[in-house]
């Protein structure tokens, strides 16, 4: 007999409810659903360290025509530094609640062997038409370095809080262009002493071959120069990629440990001297023509170009936001103290930048109509009959 007889033979309720359930299931089986940051409590990634996060940001470049156009390059450094935002998007509240753009100098020598000024303009940050064939986006972000005669003109994004307490951070982002400078991606908390410093940093140098990537736990040297060979981690490119391409670069940094992805394989994990207290949040493209750096060509120039960028994050500051009312998690905690009803995640959902819930355990909502609903998990009248389902098909 045929499992469809086999429940057709039940008795008329338990059938017609097995059936009823045995279509419904594959919906409730399906996947986690998308939803919106406002219903998530706190955030968990796909590691192994059962990590969670209670803020999530997402910035999006790639469909910015309205605000694209290249700036000429300002060649005076004091107009440099001064230069206006290079479009409205970046006198939006959206980006400058988050980041504000660098126009700080190295004058007062903060690294020794540096042999050219070099001078952050807002000038070098903007919104770049894609015009490659068959382009992934219609816009980009773009960080831009680039030497003249008199100084490096120089390119940097920071986050306007410094209270980052472990965070996921990831970039779908490539870099392009002439030998002799860094493009990077770390988080920063200063000292008063190179020992006091601690900053976990992805460093691209397009001196080297296309396919090497520098991680490193700073500091990477003591005050006498030694080289601390346990802080950095030097890696290559996954699935034959070089920096020149489009990839996901992400940074989860936990607590004791910093990992680092490229399209989700992981290329460097490194524990001594993972960054301990708060921090901040910076990109940039720079070259001072120093040993690290090398010294850029005249006029040449180079670039790190972003199409997204993500963030979730736990933070030792009180931040007013709309996001979720649902219970969170202690902020500065990763995966421990507190609770979270309203369980996200940005690592399996289908459209970037927007979470699924992975679980709801929230008090039910009702709606107009006094009826229960239920967000993001299956529900025990499911389950039992799913098992029920299960024994009909052994009878």
């Amino acid at each position: 007999m045929g499992p469809t007889r086999r429940i057709l033979s039940l008795p008329m309720p338990l059938s017609s409810l097995i059936l009823l359930i045995s279509a419904t299931v594959p919906l409730a089986i399906a996947g986690p659903a998308l939803t919106d940051d406002s219903q998530c409590g706190c955030y968990r990634i796909n590691d192994d360290s059962s990590t969670y996060f209670t803020h999530h940001r997402f910035f999006d470049f790639r469909s910015l025509s309205q605000y694209a156009g290249v700036p000429a390059v300002i060649q005076d450094v004091e107009a440099s530094a001064d230069a206006a935002p290079t479009s409205d998007y970046f006198r939006d509240s959206e980006w400058s609640s988050f980041w504000y753009l660098g126009s700080w100098n190295n004058s007062n020598g903060a690294r020794e062997d540096a042999t050219v000024t070099m001078v952050n303009s807002p000038n070098n940050v903007y919104i770049e038409a894609n015009t490659e064939d068959n382009p992934s986006s219609q816009t980009y972000l773009t960080l831009r370095t680039q030497r003249l005669k008199e100084f490096q003109t120089a390119a940097e994004i920071e986050s306007s809080s410094s209270k980052f307490k472990y965070l996921s951070l990831r970039m779908r982002a490539r870099t392009v262009g002439a030998g002799g400078a860094i493009t990077a991606l770390f988080t920063y908390r200063g000292g008063e002493t190179l020992a006091d410093v601690q900053e976990a940093d992805l460093e691209i140098r397009t001196d080297d071959a296309r396919n090497v990537l520098h991680y490193t736990n700073q500091p990477a040297y003591t005050d006498d120069g030694v080289v601390i060979p346990e802080a950095t981690r030097n890696a290559t490119m996954p699935n034959g990629l070089d920096w020149t391409a489009w990839a996901v670069h992400r940074l989860d940094w936990t607590p004791g440990l910093t990992t680092w992805y490229v399209d989700d394989v992981i290329v460097a994990q490194i524990e001594f001297q993972a960054p301990r207290d708060e921090s901040n949040i910076i990109l940039n493209a720079w070259s001072d023509g120093g040993r690290w750096t090398g010294n850029m060509t005249l006029y040449d120039a180079a670039y790190l170009q972003v199409q997204w960028l993500e963030v979730l994050y736990n933070s030792t500051e009180a931040v007013a936001t709309e996001q979720s009312s649902c219970k969170k998690r202690g902020d500065g905690n990763s995966g421990g103290g507190g609770g979270c009803d309203a369980v996200c995640s940005i690592d399996e959902t289908s459209e970037v930048g927007t979470p699924v819930m992975l679980w709801n355990n929230s008090p039910p909502q009702t709606n107009g109509n006094s009826r229960r609903v239920e967000m993001g998990s299956v529900p025990t009248g499911v389950v039992s009959a799913m098992a029920l389902f299960s024994i009909a098909l052994l009878v």
